[in-house]
């Protein structure tokens, strides 16, 4: 008898399962989720800059020594302004042929692989370069240019720090997604839970803004703001 009346107890905890589990989906709906965004403006105080030197020769030892000789000028210009070893590094270094479009025949035929002849090489060297005193990022972009740099690859504004921005940017971002939530939560004549959950989204990043341009004794230099923007998703219950 007794292993009776255990085996109908077993079977309604089983048949229970479901409706519990229901019950629970049901509490897990009660939730506002909301995504909260926020930015801070600041002037950049760092630069990055692309440089880089090609020569053509007819050997490639030629154009690959010509390249080295003004690299190890511009190089030297770079420090002799202040660019410490640590914020230059050899971002790219090639060495390519130079091929002829046409047979050496001069038919104007489309030549095959086999009818194409060298002309020369080209040695290229870029060097990525930190500027973290941008009033000198003018008269830096001028020098090189003079020991022969002839290959400008971008120029992006940044922050040396950007964490205390991206902090700011954080705090704003929860503050828009609580102010939605409560919005929310009034539209629908809910009370706001507690906080379930908050999510940050991709990280706090330095995004940069229009530039107006302003131009030094040097070189046009653009100048204006990055903006730190940070995104989070924030879940809030429902209160009873």
């Amino acid at each position: 008898m007794k292993d009776r009346i255990f085996s109908v107890a077993l079977w309604l905890a089983a048949m229970s399962l479901p409706f519990a589990s229901a019950a629970m989906a049901a509490g897990n709906l009660r939730q506002i989720t909301v995504t909260g965004t926020g930015s801070v403006a600041t002037v950049p105080d760092m630069a990055m800059i692309n440089l880089g030197v090609s020569n053509r020769a007819k050997q490639a030892a030629d154009a690959m020594a010509a390249t080295s000789e003004t690299t190890a000028k511009m190089l030297q210009q770079l420090a002799a302004l202040g660019i410490e070893p640590a914020d230059m590094q050899t971002s790219n270094l090639s060495l390519n042929p130079v091929w002829s479009n046409r047979s050496s025949s001069g038919s104007g035929v489309r030549p095959g692989p086999g009818d194409r002849e060298i002309l020369g090489f080209v040695a290229s060297n870029s060097v990525l370069v930190r500027v973290r005193d941008l009033h000198a990022l003018g008269q830096i972009m001028a020098a090189v240019t003079s020991v022969g740099a002839n290959n400008f690859n971008g120029l992006q504004f940044s922050l040396q720090d950007p964490e205390p921005l991206a902090n700011l940017a954080r705090q704003k971002a929860v503050a828009d997604a609580i102010a939605k939530a409560s919005l929310f939560a009034m539209a629908a004549d809910v009370p706001l839970g507690a906080v379930q959950s908050i999510t940050e989204q991709g990280g706090a990043r330095p995004m940069a803004m229009e530039m107006p341009v302003a131009r030094g004794a040097a070189m046009p230099i653009a100048a204006g703001e990055v903006s730190v923007a940070a995104s989070v998703v924030m879940v809030f219950a429902i209160g009873d």
